[in-house]
């Protein structure tokens, strides 16, 4: 997508950004990929195998470049994590893709980044604790299922309630929100629920999907917020973990408004919060 170019580059040219605040990631390791995903599922993604039904389920005809992509993404969350540790927040231009399951993908997302990176950080012990704060339209049902089982990660989706995927998972924490919630309904919901979850939870770092399809514009969102009100939920989630010490690893999600320059406004939002905040 265009945004992936575009994004930096806004952010460059207006200063919220510096070139050295930039880095590009490796692909990810096959050992950290088999911590989250089955082999199974990476053998055929690794050897372009896909059945048609398995690569329709995901969104697009498979190809090796964005299995090698995938890995690139993943990787460059895990290492956003280890850079928040170090300053605060660290932030994905890509990233949140959090309809990939164990065993499967689906919904547009190959891998699950935020799961290959908790995992990770779990298995190496830099951190006992994890909250996952997704905020994207879309339910995190691969979150959701991927970390059932596992009580050293809180999952958190508010999401839209009719909104895709039909069958929702169970996470931690799911509000389901109707269509056409605007700014202050869902503002006033996420300032309800997220600072009892942060004291609760107490997690060594918080993993942010803060995607912009919940604006009225986006052509799947189905909810009904401004850009204003967008850029202030970014402001809540940050401001709460800042105030806590808590480091935050973020990635972009989703956002597919009609008009380019909306969505990318949306994700620079984001990143100018976060510089705001954090020196």
């Amino acid at each position: 997508m265009d945004k992936y170019t575009l994004l930096p580059e806004q952010l460059l040219y207006e200063g919220t950004v510096t070139e050295q605040q930039f880095f590009t990631a490796e692909p990810l390791t096959e050992e950290a990929i088999l911590r989250t995903h089955t082999a199974a599922y990476w053998t055929k993604l690794r050897d372009n195998t896909l059945t048609r039904k398995e690569a329709r389920a995901i969104g697009f005809p498979m190809r090796p470049d964005l299995v090698a992509r995938g890995r690139v993404i993943a990787q460059g969350t895990l290492e956003c994590a280890r850079f928040a540790f170090r300053d605060g927040v660290a932030l994905n231009i890509a990233g949140g893709t959090h309809h990939a399951f164990a065993d499967h993908g689906e919904g547009f997302c190959v891998f699950n980044d935020i799961a290959i990176a908790a995992n990770e950080l779990l298995h190496t012990g830099e951190v006992e604790r994890v909250l996952i704060v997704d905020l994207d339209v879309h339910q995190g049902n691969g979150t959701a299922s991927l970390f059932a089982q596992e009580p050293r990660v809180f999952t958190f989706s508010m999401h839209g309630a009719r909104n895709y995927p039909a069958r929702k998972e169970r996470s931690d924490l799911d509000i389901g929100l109707p269509d056409q919630t605007g700014d202050e309904v869902y503002l006033d919901t996420l300032r309800r629920h997220l600072p009892g979850l942060l004291d609760g939870v107490q997690p060594d770092l918080v993993f942010y999907l803060s995607g912009v399809d919940v604006l009225a514009t986006d052509k799947l969102g189905r909810l009904s917020m401004t850009l204003q009100g967008c850029k202030e939920r970014d402001r809540f989630v940050l401001e709460s973990c800042h105030r806590r010490n808590l480091p935050v690893a973020i990635a972009m999600g989703g956002g597919y408004s009609d008009r380019l320059a909306t969505i990318i406004e949306a994700h620079a939002n984001t990143y100018r919060v976060a510089a705001g905040l954090y020196d």
